[in-house]
């Protein structure tokens, strides 16, 4: 049934009962099982004025955490089944199990999600005229037509580059929510096609990280991934990339020091127990009402996600009236079906402070993230659309998505979910040895 609502398309006519049913798929939905940086703030500079690589770009930072240890062993999963397999051939199913986790190389992985901020910036890059002829902003992302999600405010009097804006300044530093697969690889074309100012190693320790400051580029249809193919993978050996199924895997559950069970942790945020439900599962965050800051960040582990019995966390911007983020939404849905369907907020990134075996924060809940994995599409349904994997788990989700076996798809291009669905982020990636100066 979750695969079904997953599945629906958006159809104006929808009565407020099925739209509310649509949306109600939440991540379980989203999610379906198939068998098949610091908060990196942009800088406000000068804008390009073409469709090409400009020097005008805004400047971003991104922080990632170097992820070692090539040629990691994988282990076995099957979709949303909690347990693990030294390997496919020990899983009771074999035929329904995915071997996950492995990866040969070495790479880098966002520390955090992509901000608010940061995609506002590559907005105000890659449609300077705010001409949005590449689907890159919807209305409904906007404050006014959705109080409680809406991150961004577009202005078709603005200035040259300056068309869109942080809807409030309390979401600059929340993951970007409106993500599909697209969009996110027209930003990390952005990054790749952009001019790298410098980069910076450290360590704290126990983690390594890489923070870079890069002047992003307006050219978004090539560079890392080739738009102008549907099926598009990676295009060269270094530089910005989504993350593979793999490679976002380990980076969240594979435990270099021999932890968990084969070595996998059962959630982002701690080893946890295969088998025991939700009894080790993380804390869950509590929320300024307000700004969406996290409050209870000395309870470790904690992870931004539903858990059961407790209301999922969530926030109001302090500019607006409670009212108006309890009832007004672009759906239609009355207060009522609109609170039951929409529970949880994004909440400022890394704000948990919980890690994952390599340093990153969030895999565990808050946005889903996309991953560049092609998957087939779910049995029955047509091949002509290109299909991907996701993973993290979210706010409004229980705590099995956070599992290694919660192995998401969803269509590369879901329109539908760009208008109803305010919770689909971006985590980017690092393959080889990116040099500054380099464009």
């Amino acid at each position: 049934m979750a695969e079904k609502r997953m599945l629906m398309h958006f159809v104006s006519r929808r009565t407020r009962v099925s739209r509310a049913v649509v949306a109600a798929c939440g991540l379980s939905a989203l999610l379906a099982a198939s068998v098949t940086a610091g908060s990196g703030a942009a800088a406000a500079e000068p804008r390009p004025s073409g469709d090409g690589p400009s020097p005008g770009g805004a400047v971003i930072t991104l922080r990632t955490a170097k992820v070692g240890a090539p040629g990691n062993p994988s282990v076995g999963i099957l979709p949303f089944k909690d347990a693990l397999y030294p390997s496919c051939a020990e899983a009771p199913s074999p035929s329904k199990c995915l071997t996950v986790g492995g990866v040969r190389h070495r790479y880098e992985i966002g520390q955090l999600e992509v901000t608010v901020e940061q995609w506002v910036a590559f907005l105000n890059t890659a449609d300077p005229e705010g001409r949005n002829r590449l689907g890159l902003y919807d209305e409904t992302e906007s404050s006014s037509a959705w109080p409680r999600y809406g991150q961004i405010n577009f202005s078709r009097s603005a200035d040259m580059g300056s068309h869109y804006s942080v809807a409030f300044p309390q979401w600059a530093d929340k993951p970007y929510g409106f993500a599909n697969f697209l969009r996110a690889a027209r930003f990390v074309n952005s990054l790749y096609n952009g001019r790298l100012i410098s980069k910076r190693s450290s360590s704290n320790g126990r983690f390594n990280y890489v923070t870079y400051q890069v002047r992003l580029s307006a050219q978004t249809e090539r560079g890392m991934y080739d738009l102008a193919r549907p099926n598009t993978t990676r295009a060269h050996r270094s530089g910005f990339v989504l993350p593979s199924q793999d490679e976002w895997i380990k980076a969240a559950y594979y435990d270099p020091r021999g932890g968990g069970t084969y070595s996998y942790w059962k959630y982002p945020t701690n080893p946890g127990v295969f088998g025991d439900g939700d009894a080790t599962a993380p804390n869950p965050t509590v929320l300024n009402p307000a700004t969406g800051d996290v409050t209870n960040a000395a309870t470790q582990p904690l992870a931004s996600y539903h858990a059961s019995g407790k209301p999922a966390p969530s926030w109001c911007p302090g500019q607006l009236q409670p009212e108006d983020c309890s009832t007004v939404n672009p759906l239609g849905l009355d207060p009522s079906t609109y609170a039951e369907v929409y529970q949880g907020s994004l909440s400022t990134v890394g704000g948990a402070r919980t890690t994952s075996p390599w340093g990153t924060l969030d895999q565990g809940g808050n946005a889903v993230e996309w991953t560049d994995t092609i998957t087939a599409p779910p049995s029955g349904r047509s091949s002509l659309r290109v299909w991907r994997r996701l993973h993290g788990g979210i706010s409004n989700a229980p705590a099995f998505q956070m599992w290694p076996s919660a192995v998401g798809l969803q269509p590369q291009d879901n329109v539908f979910y760009n208008h109803t669905y305010p919770w689909l982020g971006i985590r980017i990636g690092v393959i080889g040895d990116l040099k500054p100066g380099k464009s």
